[in-house]
């Protein structure tokens, strides 16, 4: 099986390549540039050198569809975080929201019979309602994209499922305002302070289990356009730290700020139905593996 994988020099597209490639898919990666360092830091360099690279925008209509060209299956990861989209909406529109159109567009193009993509917890507000009522450009774009996909549904007869995690931490996790406990594992492996730039209560899931999601996915059932809720762990800034000191007693790790700007539902339409055998791992476990994979190879904080 080859697979497309937009935006796969990322953070969540290093763990999914790991994943793909250890069962033997051959990877084509659709990023803005060659970015090897995270992919190095997760699988390793002589996996990513096995990798066929195609560097174009994804908001690019005729590059996407020429890139998912020969593929069997399409997983949609390119995207522009909170920060971004709050600092140059048009841009993140044409990333978020063009790029996904594209995608759908080169899937029903090419024949490839489902689209995985990710969405987000950032559809939700800070309500804590069952509907989705974003307050960020970012939750906007999220939203609109799921509603395009339920339309190639509806119109083109194109199944997909997106993915909407909320806090995704672990190793190679260094952008977006939710970057915070995985930075905090990495000062503390290091022997540096750090203080997480949120505090209250949040969903955080490690990146291993979101991209084991994707990998159950390719497998799921090919019927409708559905969106999952990827519920991890319930904590809040302090049991991150408190997670993070078990492991490394003097670490100076602290939280100060406003609320995370989403506050999910009490309920959540999960992956039971549709991955039945996917699971998340506990916290501890997560903060403790990702805080071993942030530690210096020489054993020097």
């Amino acid at each position: 099986m080859k697979v497309l994988l937009t935006g796969g020099g990322g953070f969540i597209g290093a763990w999914i390549a790991r994943r793909l490639a250890a069962r033997g898919m051959a990877l084509r990666i659709l990023d803005v540039g060659i970015r090897r360092e995270t992919l190095e830091q997760v699988c390793g360099p002589a996996l990513v050198d096995r990798f066929e690279w195609v560097i174009a925008d994804v908001a690019d209509t005729g590059a996407v569809r020429a890139a998912a060209r020969g593929c069997d299956a399409l997983i949609h990861l390119a995207g522009m975080l909170t920060p971004g989209c709050r600092a140059d909406p048009v841009l993140g529109a044409k990333v978020n929201v063009i790029g996904l159109l594209n995608v759908f567009l080169a899937a029903r193009s090419e024949g490839i019979g489902r689209v995985l993509y990710m969405s987000s917890a950032g559809v939700f507000g800070p309500d804590g309602g069952q509907a989705p009522s974003p307050i960020t450009h970012y939750g906007a774009f999220k939203l609109a994209g799921e509603r395009c996909a339920a339309a190639f549904w509806a119109d083109d007869g194109l199944p997909s499922i997106g993915f909407r995690p909320y806090v995704v931490y672990g190793l190679g996790r260094e952008d977006g305002l939710s970057a915070g406990p995985s930075l905090a594992c990495r000062a503390a492996a290091r022997g540096q302070p750090y203080t997480i730039p949120f505090t209250g209560e949040f969903d955080i899931i490690h990146v291993d289990d979101v991209a084991a999601a994707f990998e159950s996915a390719l497998e799921a059932p090919a019927t409708g356009a559905h969106h999952i809720d990827l519920v991890g762990a319930s904590a809040r800034a302090e049991d991150i730290i408190e997670a993070i000191r078990k492991i490394v007693p003097d670490a100076v790790i602290a939280a100060e700020g406003p609320p995370m700007p989403i506050r999910l539902p009490v309920r959540l339409q999960g992956p039971a139905a549709l991955l039945p055998d996917w699971s998340a791992r506990p916290l501890a476990l997560g903060i403790a593996q990702t805080i071993e994979a942030y530690r210096p190879a020489d054993g020097a904080a």
